[in-house]
């Protein structure tokens, strides 16, 4: 049991099961969570698979029907009363982060403190004025358009930020007016699922509106597949990514895909270089560059690499890692074996390629060195795959035309970011840059829970979510008119 795990988050609670607004045991089996900084299990909880799928799904149909007659103040009150529940565990959600995902203790403060913003966000969807609009019509006659719930939606999260990763398509999802059937990774169940399972049962979640069955391909596959389920709301890397909207399609289903990055930061020539060695320094390496966002090109002018770089080899030296619950550490583990040794591999084989290793490059357990490297050019892996590891990959450039081009020369397109002391120049480069999120002055590790986070390519399929676009994602319009009587026609 985790430290402080009581109260809201008793893990007796999900001992071998699935939430289906109760806890019940899954007829997939079960799975042992393991903890990715020493290898001990964490916890033990029900593992769900196709049937599983297909029981939430029909009865979160059911739910949802009935969820719809309820008052927007009812419901309201519902997620209002899961802030203040989950802000009351804070201790005990931020330690299961933590321990599952292997981040450090400030990353799991983050991710509650953006979960409880995001419950109450969810609650004031229901109480602002975009529900619909009136339209131009004839005298006589009343045309408006209304948003109404898609009805059961299918939410697939990732590990690395379980649970703002879920929360933020489940909660609005819910005050929308939809069902849904959550499958977060199941390394990460607790805090891609039952946190927030647990927060909505103690506010009062009417039965059957939310399920959360932690599963494998297989429960994935039959979400984008099953007659109940209208949409599908997956955050997670290009491949699989690509595989369900290609299931999804099939069967006709809306679908939100925000997918992996290899997100360029240009830094010019007459930066603040410490400010910059910061930055790229946090873009690279934050929670082990295991976020899509990351910094995964660092697009440095001629004038200034060396300088730079060796600025990034001093603080690799000194960046703390290990346990993350031990205290005083800037990094924790890669989630498991398999991601350490792909990184690995492209390290190295950039490296054969001729990329210069300036620091790091070696793993020690589950931990992977800060690494740097330089010299990075077309036709190796470090320029054109996702890391999802700490690795700062630095690419030189001439002018700012050459860096527009080496940014834009990827199939990905979530974020991307220009540090220079010219706003206006750095704002003409970011008005050219293919990515769904431009920041100026900034690095491209950057999200808040009302802003529409979204990217193109190979990051995403055009949709956002977040802020303004969770009414459009979440929704679809009707139209209606009312006549006092119906006109006659010629026929």
């Amino acid at each position: 049991m985790v430290e402080g795990d009581a109260g809201l988050l008793d893990s007796s609670l999900w001992e071998g099961r699935i939430f289906d607004g109760s806890w019940k045991v899954a007829q997939g089996g079960s799975i042992v969570v393991t903890e990715p900084a020493t290898g001990e299990a964490l916890t033990r909880t029900g593992l769900g698979d196709a049937s599983d799928i297909a029981i939430a799904a029909r009865n979160a149909a059911e739910a949802q029907a009935e969820w719809v007659k309820m008052s927007c103040r009812e419901r309201a009150d519902i997620f209002f009363r899961a802030a203040e529940a989950l802000q009351q565990d804070f201790s005990a959600a931020k330690n299961w982060i933590a321990r599952e995902t292997g981040g450090i203790f400030a990353k799991g403060e983050h991710e509650v403190r953006e979960a409880v913003v995001i419950l109450r966000r969810s609650a004031a969807m229901l109480l602002d004025p975009d529900h619909g609009l009136v339209l131009p019509s004839a005298s006589g006659t009343l045309s408006y358009a209304k948003r109404q719930p898609l009805g059961v939606i299918g939410v697939i999260s990732p590990f690395n930020f379980p649970l703002i990763l879920s929360i933020r398509a489940v909660a609005p999802a819910l005050a929308a007016g939809n069902a849904v059937v959550l499958k977060p990774d199941p390394r990460t169940p607790v805090s891609g699922g039952f946190i927030i399972a647990r927060a909505l049962e103690q506010a009062g979640l009417p039965k059957g509106l939310l399920h959360v069955i932690p599963g494998g391909a297989d429960a994935g596959e039959a979400l984008c597949t099953d007659p109940h389920v209208r949409m599908i709301a997956f955050t997670g890397s290009t491949q699989v990514g690509r595989r369900i909207g290609e299931l999804a399609g099939r069967h006709l289903k809306k679908v939100m895909l925000e997918l992996g990055g290899k997100s360029p930061l240009i830094i010019t020539e007459d930066v603040d270089l410490d400010l910059a060695a910061s930055n790229a320094a946090w873009g690279a390496w934050f929670h082990q560059g295991q976020i899509c966002m990351a910094s995964g090109r660092i697009i440095v002018h001629e004038a200034i690499a060396e300088q730079l770089t060796e600025r990034l080899v001093a603080k690799a030296a000194h960046l703390p890692f290990g346990n993350p619950t031990d205290g005083n550490v800037a990094m924790g583990p890669i989630i498991n074996r398999a991601q350490l040794e792909r990184v690995d591999a492209i390290v190295k084989e950039s490296v054969a390629a001729g990329a210069i290793l300036e620091a790091g490059g070696e793993s020690e357990g589950p931990y992977y060195q800060p690494t740097v490297l330089s010299g990075v050019k077309p036709g190796m892996r470090a320029y054109s795959e996702e890391f999802f590891g700490p690795v700062a990959s630095i690419i030189t450039y001439r002018d700012d035309e050459e860096a527009i081009r080496i940014a834009n020369d990827t199939e990905y397109g979530l974020a991307a970011a220009v540090i220079c002391r010219s706003v206006g120049r750095a704002t003409a480069i970011g008005e050219r840059l293919h990515a769904g999120m431009v920041h100026i002055n900034d690095q491209t590790v950057n999200d808040e829970c009302i802003n529409p986070f979204g990217g193109r390519g190979a990051s995403g399929n055009g949709g956002s979510i977040g802020g303004p676009a969770d009414w459009d994602e979440f929704c679809q319009w009707q139209w209606v008119t009312v006549k006092d009587t119906p006109p006659a026609y010629p026929f």
